[in-house]
């Protein structure tokens, strides 16, 4: 790393203590930025890393609400909004225990790059609640939903700040929290949330942004030598809705995926993952991949155990932060590995990575890589602000386009920054040199 970029993320760290996750996603990025302030020497007389790791604004909150037996609960609230610099804060929201504010700010951070990346007008934030919906009647989860956005909306807007879902925040919780925010503040504004239901102003493909979005950008990689997913074996991790996604749109551009995982373990299906039957057992019966291999012939459960045992010559981590580590990068490289698409945040260790890219492999990662359903909100802002809709067919065309210009944006900064083929230092540049621009252009704010 640079000296002077060292100096300026040992004191971020120091800043910040007990955040691994953040700590993380900053290294990451300073890793890259060296070159760029040899050629703006101006980035670092405006402090503008310094202004770039600290957050606009950081709101944490109480959310109490009953479960269905009247037992009072608590739970914390988060919204962390990093950046403004190009646009309204956008960034999801995640309901699991995990979530503390070492999360969301790793999630937050790594949002401002992707945002910038996708070419689209929204600045970076994230937010979420160490309440798990797991398990919870619709009633509390309800409920939940009704109290945590009985504070978030004061801090909320179209023009302001625009929240999604992310990991335990689908469908069912976007409806719950759009429902209070239209209760509190008597306006039916479309566009201060994403993910709304297609009859009340969502977007098609949004539910399947982020899965496509992976697999496009994959496939733009794979192009790079000569080759495309026709034909591949593909290992994804994950079974939500990412994961989904992402097997179906691989499968039809002819691979064949094998293997997808749960928290509890992978089914490994050689014919290839029925995808029709996995949409069954997980989006209807809200089931666990054991049921769909007692269902499938042929498919077998490996109970815990790492779904990158499996032979891949693609990979697709679709889970979440750090899933994937040195020892599993060295197994998949050992067995075959060509290329892997990161559709989770950040589920490649420092240390994984470091193995793909010494083995050659195209490494696309996720501040690239799953772009797809940031961009496809954005999309769906479009379309509230201008009370349009559009057709499945148009919307999958545009998100086509913006993954693939995004896939141009990170190759074509790394041939301009000398070391081409690093997707990691082309969208880690690429996106800090649109922001940091911005952020020039507008003062000291």
């Amino acid at each position: 790393m640079d000296a002077r970029l060292e100096a300026i993320r040992d004191t971020v760290l120091a800043r910040n203590p007990g955040e691994a996750e953040f700590h993380q996603a900053i290294t990451e990025v300073f890793e890259s930025l060296g070159p760029v302030h040899d050629r703006h020497p101006e980035f670092l007389e405006a402090a503008i890393l310094e202004r770039l790791c600290e957050p606009e604004r950081q709101i944490i909150f109480r959310v109490p609400w009953t479960d269905d037996a009247g037992r009072v609960q608590i739970n914390r609230g988060f919204r962390v909004e990093f950046n403004s610099a190009l646009g309204p804060y956008k960034g999801g929201l995640r309901f699991h225990p995990s979530v503390y504010l070492g999360i969301v700010k790793f999630l937050g951070f790594e949002q401002i790059f992707k945002n910038a990346l996708t070419g689209m007008p929204i600045g970076g934030g994230k937010g979420g609640s160490d309440f798990d919906p797991r398990g919870r009647s619709d009633a509390e989860v309800m409920r939940f939903c009704q109290s945590f956005m009985t504070e978030l909306y004061r801090h909320i807007g179209e023009y302001t700040d625009v929240p999604a879902g992310d990991i335990g925040v689908g469908g069912r919780e976007i409806g719950y929290l759009f429902g209070q925010y239209k209760r509190i503040t008597n306006r039916y504004e479309s566009g201060v949330l994403t993910g709304k239901g297609i009859s009340w102003g969502g977007s098609l493909v949004r539910p399947e942004a982020t899965g496509f979005g992976t697999v496009i950008f994959t496939q733009e990689m794979l192009k790079t030598r000569a080759t495309s997913f026709d034909g591949q074996r593909v290992v994804v991790s994950g079974s939500g809705n990412v994961a989904i996604n992402a097997i179906a749109k691989a499968q039809a551009l002819g691979a064949t995926v094998v293997a997808c995982s749960d928290s509890s373990g992978y089914v490994v299906d050689e014919a290839g993952i029925d995808i029709v039957l996995l949409r069954e057992v997980k989006e209807v019966e809200r089931g666990r991949l054991k049921d769909y291999a007692e269902r499938r012939g042929g498919a077998s459960y490996v109970e815990g155990g790492s779904v990158w045992d499996v032979n891949a010559t693609v990979a697709l981590p679709c889970a979440t932060q750090n899933e994937l580590d040195g020892d599993a990068a060295a197994r998949l490289v050992r067995n075959g590995l060509l290329a892997l698409g990161e559709g989770a945040n950040m589920p490649s260790t420092r240390d994984a990575v470091a193995v793909f890219q010494e083995a050659g492999v195209l490494f696309g990662p996720g501040k690239a890589a799953n772009a797809g359903g940031v961009a496809t909100s954005a999309l769906e802002m479009q379309q509230n602000a201008s009370r349009d809709s559009w057709s499945f067919e148009h919307t999958e065309e545009r998100l086509t386009e913006i993954m693939v210009g995004i896939h141009h944006r990170c190759a074509s900064t790394a041939d301009e920054y000398g070391d081409p083929g690093n997707y990691v230092l082309g969208a880690n540049i690429g996106g800090f040199v649109k922001v940091a621009d911005a952020m020039l252009a507008q003062g000291l704010i």
